[in-house]
């Protein structure tokens, strides 16, 4: 592995490799509970102010156990993206696995980063991630069809995770190959997911940031290129 060159956030780091005498469930859970600070961390500045109009809306409603509900929510709502800390954790750990079988992988992986960022931004000013976006900046359902009981807020807090999760998927992807560690890259980030949600006109928003990512794919693959 010496002289391997790679992206910030595909780094043979010590959250892809499993430590001498830790098992890989244990290993798994170890970047798990990085995983759900980090997603706690950064989602939870445009997250709260939808739970708080939840909260809000269910009290008006005459709803029993607002607080306990909407809490049941955001459990759900976090559930999902430990579910894709998973998946990522997955890919990780295979990256590394052919990194380390196959050096040359090191000699590619500036321009796939690139490519990866540049793909993102072009996502990130589609019809489906405007469509992701607007589901999750979706306000409370009137107080009479919000969810009354712990299966249906569950229920609601697994779907707003799910919407969320898609449309924070090409942000997300940027922040993997960028530094998953780095935390100028998670604070860009942070900033740039809580902009889209919670500004007026989330979606032009959105948009903008697409054309940033895309230039920021744009360099990365022509110093690749001019490494290369």
């Amino acid at each position: 592995m010496n002289g391997m060159i790679m992206p910030a956030g595909w780094t043979m780091s010590m959250m892809w490799m499993r430590m001498p005498g830790q098992s890989w469930a244990g290993t798994a859970a170890s970047f798990l509970a990085m995983w759900i600070a980090m997603m706690v961390a950064m989602m939870l500045p445009s997250l709260v102010p939808t739970l708080s109009r939840h909260r809000t809306a269910m009290r008006r409603g005459g709803r029993l156990h607002a607080t306990r509900l909407t809490a049941l929510v955001g459990v759900g709502y976090f559930a999902v993206w430990a579910a894709f800390g998973l998946i990522v954790f997955s890919f990780g750990v295979a990256l590394a696995a052919i990194a380390m079988r196959q050096p040359q992988v090191a000699h590619v992986a500036p321009i796939a980063a690139g490519t990866v960022v540049l793909f993102a931004g072009l996502l990130q000013r589609t019809p489906w991630k405007s469509r992701q976006l607007a589901l999750c900046r979706e306000s409370p359902a009137p107080a009479h069809a919000l969810p009354a009981d712990i299966r249906t807020a569950w229920r609601h807090g697994v779907c707003l995770g799910l919407h969320c999760c898609g449309s924070c998927a090409p942000l997300t992807a940027v922040m993997l190959v960028a530094g998953l560690m780095d935390l100028r890259v998670m604070a860009a980030i942070t900033a740039a997911i809580t902009a889209e949600r919670l500004a007026p006109d989330g979606m032009r928003v959105g948009r903008a940031i697409g054309v940033v990512v895309i230039v920021a794919g744009l360099v990365l693959m022509a110093r690749a290129a001019g490494a290369g």
